[in-house]
């Protein structure tokens, strides 16, 4: 029996967006989020709210950033590779500390400073609760990640526009486009015009997901906790999430603790 593994709602790809630092800029990328329906995860250093190109106030989070994800991008914004292990915790856990006391709502996702990393920091990371964090390094490809603790991105949004076309129109299964980069850069580059085409060019396909970093972690996760027969004729969902599939080129979902007969 031919049998596909699905995103959720039985689509085929997913689109995820990734910001960082907090800006003052966010606000009209997120203004254009909203109108376009797209979903995205916001990475934020706690320590530097109210300081010059920063967002002002830390207490206003949970509306700036709702119907998205906010989560870790240190505390004050430090290069990761340079840092003993109680500085890194100290920026690791004080971010998740102070963003958690005003999300009202546990952090467990993250993006590299500065995209510097390495296997201590890596292995810091997992003491600490993060379960995911995103790197700088481009893939061109839109393969889901191999390692979730060093999550290579599709690409900058500066090429992401080279990527539509192809995105628009592959139909294999789990494909994810996931696009990254700072609010800053398009006022500083002249590039709110071509944020504006990307954000439509990418709305409303009806084979794609749309969720955040951490949606796409819980749900890839939940899919090795889905048992099947030989057969590929019994599936047994293990997770706590609903998993999609598609059998004979018909959509169904396995419920969370079902066993499901094809």
């Amino acid at each position: 029996m031919a049998v596909k593994i699905l995103f959720p709602g039985g689509k085929t790809s997913a689109l995820t967006f990734s910001y960082d630092d907090g800006v003052v800029e966010d606000l009209r990328l997120l203004d254009i989020f909203k109108r376009n329906k797209l979903k995205a995860t916001f990475h934020l250093n706690s320590g530097l709210f109210g300081t010059e190109g920063r967002l002002p106030d830390i207490r206003k989070i949970a509306d700036i950033y709702a119907g998205h994800e906010v989560a870790c991008h240190g505390f004050t914004h430090p290069y990761f590779n340079r840092l003993n292990r109680e500085e890194l915790l100290y920026e690791i856990l004080h971010d998740r500390a102070e963003l958690e006391k005003n999300l009202h709502a546990p952090v467990n996702g993250m993006s590299y400073p500065y995209g510097t990393y390495n296997q201590d920091v890596v292995d810091t990371l997992k003491s600490c609760g993060i379960v995911y964090s995103r790197t700088v390094t481009p893939t061109n490809n839109f393969e889901l990640p191999e390692n979730f603790l060093c999550w290579h991105p599709t690409c900058h949004h500066d090429g992401a526009m080279a990527l539509v076309e192809r995105f628009q129109t592959k139909r294999r299964p789990l494909e994810l486009f996931y696009i990254w980069g700072h609010a800053y850069e398009f006022e500083r580059q002249n590039k709110w015009e071509y944020m504006e085409k990307l954000c439509y060019e990418l709305s409303g396909l009806e084979h794609v997901w749309y969720a955040t970093n951490i949606e796409i972690y819980r749900y890839v996760t939940s899919l090795k906790m889905l048992f099947c027969s030989v057969d590929r004729r019994i599936f047994r969902n293990n997770s706590g999430m609903e998993i999609f599939l598609e059998a004979n080129g018909k959509v169904v979902s396995v419920a969370p603790g079902e066993t499901l007969s094809l």
